[in-house]
C-alpha cells in the first residue's frame, strides 16, 4: 500500500504563520514593558455605586477616581505598557473646542449691558465696548482657574501696526474725488484716539516726533497685555482705555492698536464652561487681518445673536444687513445651528405716547401698571413682527432653524424699581439657554470619557485574564478576522465616498455651465447698475481697492462682486452640499453618517463567548467610537475649508484684474474700470470656473483620504495594542470598576 503523505488544512497552516508572527510581536511588545509583579489586594476594592448620582459633574468625579486608583496601582506596581498608562493620561487630559455664540449688533443698541445682565456682573463691561472699536473682535468666556476678571488683549505687531499706519495717512492724504468717505471717517477715528485732536492734520512724519509715537513702539513689543483684578470696577477701569472710544476726549485710547480682546469672567462656570460669546464687528474697517479674523470668528459661530433696541429690531439695518452678507460663512460655509434675535431696552418706553399710539387705554388698570402693560404689549408686537420679517427673509431661506425672539431689559433686570419681574425682563430665558447648551456639552463629554474609561478597563481585564498559552492561537485569530473586517469596512467607506464625489461633481458641472452663461450679465449689473451714478465711482473703486468687495460702514450699501461670481456656481451645489454635510439631523447621504456606519466588530466575531475575547471586542468598539467621533469636528471644519474654496479660487483669478482697475486714475476712469472688469470675467470665466470645481473636488477627496487613513492607523494601532500581553505577568482584576462605569454609563443615558 503506497504511504500518504499527512494533509495539513491551508487554514491551520495560515494560522501557524500567524502564530510565528505574533509571537515576534509579543517579544517586541515585552521589550517596552515596565516591570515587576504585584498582585491586588481585592479586600481594598470599591463596592460598586451605592446610589446615582445627581448631576455630570459628578459622575465624571467619580470615573475619573476610578480611572486615578487604576492607574495607581498599575504605576506602583510598574507592570503595564507605556502606551496604556499614556492612554489613560490623555483621557484626563482632553480638550474641547468650546461652542461659540456670535453677537451682531452696532454700538449703542445695549450689547454690553446685554451681557453684564446674563452674566449677573452689572459693572463688569463699560457701556459702549461693543462695537465701539471699529472692528475689534471681542469675546467673553469663563475664568475657570481662579476669581480674577482678566481681560487678555491682542495688540498688532510692529509691523502690521506700520503698514497699518501707511494705511491711513494714504487715505487720509486722499484729496481726489474718488476718496471714500466710509474709509476717511475711520482713519481719523484711529488717529485721534491714539494721538488726540488734530492728528489727522498732520503728517506721518510730523507724528513720528511726537512723544506718545515713540511709546506706542514701545506698547507693541509686548504684543500681547493682560489685565487682571478681582475688584470688577477697578478692572472695567483699567481695560476700558483699551476697548473705548471717546470722541469728546480723543488721546490714549488704544484701541486702534488691538487686533481682539478675551475677557475671562470668574464665577459663571454653569453658564460659560465650554461658551464663547463673540461680538462679530463686521465692520467696513480697512485692515484685512481684522477682516479676516472677525470672518473666521463667524464660520465657528454655532449659534448668533441679532441685537437691536426695540424701537427698531425689524428695521434696523445694520445686523440685519451684516446676517445676509454672511449667509455663506454660517450655513454651508459655517456651522451656525440657531439664531436668536434679541430686543433690547424695552424699559425705554414712554406709556403716554404708546397708548396713545396703540389705543390702550381701556387696557390699564391703574398708574402703578401703565408702564408695565406697555412694555408686555410692545413685547409681544415686537416679537410678532421680527417674526414675520425672519420667515420671509432670504435668511431662512438658507437656514432650517427657526428664529427666536427675545425681548429684554438689562436696567430692569438689575433695578426692580422698575416694575418688571425677572422673568418678565427675559434675562433668565437666555441664561437658560446658555445653560442648557453648556450642561449638553459637559454631557457629552463626559459621555465619551466614560466610554473611553470602560474601554481602557476592558483592555487591562483581557490581558489579566490572558493566562492560557493556547490563547495566544485564538488571539491571533480574532487580529486576522480583524484586519480582514478592516480592509473590507475601507472599502465599502471608500465606494460610499466615491458616490458622494460623483454626484458632488455632477452639481458642480451643471453650476459651471449656468455660472459661464450668466456671469458677464451678473457682473454689468453690479459694476455699472442702472441708478443714479454720483458717487458710484468711489464705490467701484473702493471695490477694486478691497479685492472685489465694497461695504460701507454702517452696512447700507454692501457690493461683493466674487459673492456675486460664485452665487450661481453655489446656489446648483447648496442644496446636495448641505445634504452632504448637514449643520444638524441626518439626511442619509451625508459625510457623517457614511463614517458612523463604518464598522470592523462584527456580530459573528470569532468566540465571542470568551471573556477575554469579549473584553478585546468591547475596547476596539470604544476605540472605534472615540476615533469616528473625533473625526466629527475635523469633517465639520474641512467643509468649511471646501465650501470656501470656491470663492477662493474665484479672488485670486480675478486678483490682478483688481488691482489693475484700483490703479487707473484720470478722467473716464469708472468706464475704464467697468469696462475692464467686465472684460477680464468674460475673458477668464471658462477657465476660472472650472478651477473652481477641481479645486472643491480636490478638497472632498483630500477629505476622503485623511478619513481612511485616520480610521485604519488608529484601529491598527489599537487592534495590536488589545493582542499584547504583558509577559507571565498577571495584571490586576479590574471587574468591579467595569461593573462601576456602566454604572456611570446607564445613569447618563437616563
Amino acid at each position: 500500500m503506497a504511504s500518504q503523505g499527512i494533509k495539513v488544512s491551508p487554514k491551520k497552516i495560515k494560522i501557524k504563520i500567524a502564530c510565528l508572527v505574533y509571537s515576534q510581536r509579543l517579544r517586541k511588545y515585552n521589550k517596552s514593558l515596565l516591570g515587576t509583579k504585584r498582585k491586588r489586594d481585592h479586600k481594598s476594592s470599591d463596592s460598586s455605586i451605592e446610589s446615582p448620582l445627581r448631576s455630570d459633574m459628578e459622575i465624571m468625579f467619580k470615573a475619573e477616581q476610578i480611572m486615578k486608583k487604576v492607574t495607581d496601582n498599575l504605576v506602583h506596581t510598574i507592570i503595564m505598557h507605556r502606551d496604556i498608562i499614556l492612554k489613560i493620561n490623555k483621557m484626563n487630559n482632553v480638550s474641547r473646542k468650546k461652542a461659540t455664540i456670535g453677537i451682531f449688533g452696532k454700538s449703542g443698541e445695549g450689547k454690553s449691558s446685554l451681557l453684564n445682565a446674563v452674566l449677573g456682573k452689572k459693572d463688569l463691561l463699560p457701556s459702549g465696548c461693543f462695537g465701539a472699536c471699529t472692528a475689534v473682535v471681542t469675546q467673553v468666556e469663563a475664568n475657570l482657574t481662579d476669581s480674577n476678571y482678566i481681560a487678555e488683549i491682542e495688540l498688532f505687531s510692529k509691523e502690521d501696526w506700520e503698514k497699518e499706519l501707511k494705511d491711513i495717512f494714504r487715505v487720509l492724504s486722499d484729496e481726489t474725488e474718488d476718496r471714500n468717505d466710509d474709509l476717511f471717517e475711520i482713519a481719523v477715528e484711529k488717529i485721534t484716539a491714539l494721538y488726540g485732536a488734530d492728528a489727522d492734520k498732520k503728517t506721518l512724519e510730523e507724528l513720528k516726533k511726537d512723544i506718545k509715537f515713540d511709546e506706542i513702539e514701545t506698547f507693541l513689543s509686548i504684543s500681547k497685555k493682560t489685565i487682571s483684578n478681582n475688584d470688577v470696577s477697578e478692572f472695567a477701569s483699567v481695560a476700558e482705555s483699551y476697548i473705548l472710544h471717546s470722541e469728546s476726549s480723543p488721546g490714549d485710547w488704544y484701541w486702534p492698536l488691538v487686533k481682539s480682546v478675551t475677557f475671562k469672567v470668574p464665577d459663571c462656570h454653569e453658564l460659560l464652561e465650554h461658551i464663547v460669546l463673540v461680538d462679530i464687528p463686521g465692520s467696513g474697517d480697512c485692515n484685512k487681518l481684522r477682516d479676516d479674523l472677525w470672518k473666521s470668528k463667524l464660520k465657528e459661530c454655532s449659534v448668533v445673536w441679532i441685537v437691536s433696541a426695540i424701537n427698531r429690531a425689524s428695521t434696523d439695518s445694520g445686523p440685519w444687513g451684516i446676517l445676509k452678507h454672511c449667509i455663506e460663512e454660517l450655513g454651508p460655509g459655517g456651522e451656525c445651528k440657531s439664531i436668536n434675535f434679541i430686543c433690547t431696552k424695552t424699559d425705554d418706553i414712554n406709556p403716554a405716547a404708546y397708548m396713545r399710539a396703540r389705543r390702550l387705554r381701556d387696557q390699564i388698570s391703574g398708574d402703578k401698571d401703565q408702564k408695565k402693560v406697555c412694555i408686555l404689549h410692545r413685547n409681544e408686537h415686537a416679537k410678532t413682527r421680527v417674526k414675520e420679517k425672519f420667515e420671509n427673509s432670504e435668511i431662512k431661506k438658507r437656514f432650517s432653524t427657526d428664529g427666536n425672539v427675545f425681548t429684554v431689559s438689562s436696567n430692569a433686570f438689575f433695578d426692580h424699581n422698575l416694575n418688571l419681574e425677572p422673568g418678565e425682563t427675559e434675562i433668565p430665558k437666555l441664561q437658560d439657554e446658555l445653560r442648557i447648551l453648556n450642561k449638553n456639552i459637559n454631557r457629552e463629554l463626559t459621555r465619551d470619557y466614560v466610554n473611553e474609561a470602560k474601554g481602557v478597563l476592558s483592555l487591562i481585564q483581557s490581558v489579566q485574564l490572558d493566562t492560557d498559552k493556547k490563547t495566544v492561537e485564538t488571539k491571533v485569530k480574532v487580529y486576522m478576522e480583524l484586519e480582514n473586517n478592516l480592509m473590507k469596512a475601507l472599502n465599502e467607506l471608500d465606494s460610499r465616498f466615491d458616490r458622494i464625489y460623483s454626484d458632488l461633481e455632477q452639481y458642480l458641472s451643471k453650476g459651471v455651465d449656468e455660472s459661464v452663461q450668466l456671469c458677464v450679465a451678473s457682473t454689468k449689473a453690479m459694476v455699472s447698475p442702472n441708478m443714479d451714478k454720483r458717487g458710484f465711482h468711489k464705490i467701484l473703486q473702493a471695490l477694486c481697492k478691497n479685492g472685489g468687495c465694497y461695504r460701507s460702514k454702517n452696512w447700507d450699501v454692501t457690493l461683493d462682486l466674487n459673492k456675486q461670481l460664485v452665487k450661481h456656481l453655489q446656489e446648483y451645489i447648496d442644496k446636495y452640499f448641505n445634504m452632504i454635510f448637514p449643520v444638524t439631523g441626518t439626511t442619509g447621504k451625508s459625510v457623517q453618517e457614511q463614517i458612523d456606519k463604518f464598522s470592523i466588530i462584527k456580530s459573528d466575531s470569532a468566540s465571542p463567548e470568551s471573556p477575554i475575547l469579549h473584553h478585546i471586542q468591547n475596547f476596539i468598539n470604544t476605540e472605534e467610537t472615540k476615533l469616528k467621533s473625533s473625526l466629527k469636528s475635523g469633517v465639520v471644519d474641512t467643509k468649511k475649508h471646501i465650501y470656501s474654496s470656491i470663492q477662493i479660487t474665484i479672488e485670486k483669478e480675478m486678483s490682478s484684474c483688481y488691482e489693475q482697475a484700483a490703479a487707473v486714475t484720470g478722467t473716464g476712469s469708472m468706464k475704464k474700470r467697468q469696462e475692464l472688469l467686465i472684460t477680464t470675467v468674460d475673458k477668464i470665466k471658462h477657465d476660472m470656473f472650472n478651477k473652481a470645481k477641481l479645486e472643491m473636488l480636490k478638497k472632498f477627496k483630500d477629505l476622503k483620504l485623511d478619513i481612511m487613513n485616520a480610521l485604519e492607523s488608529g484601529l491598527k494601532k489599537s487592534m495590536e495594542l488589545s493582542l499584547s500581553k504583558t509577559s507571565n505577568i498577571k495584571l490586576m482584576d479590574v471587574s468591579r470598576e467595569i461593573e462601576q462605569l456602566e454604572s456611570l454609563a446607564e445613569q447618563l443615558s437616563n
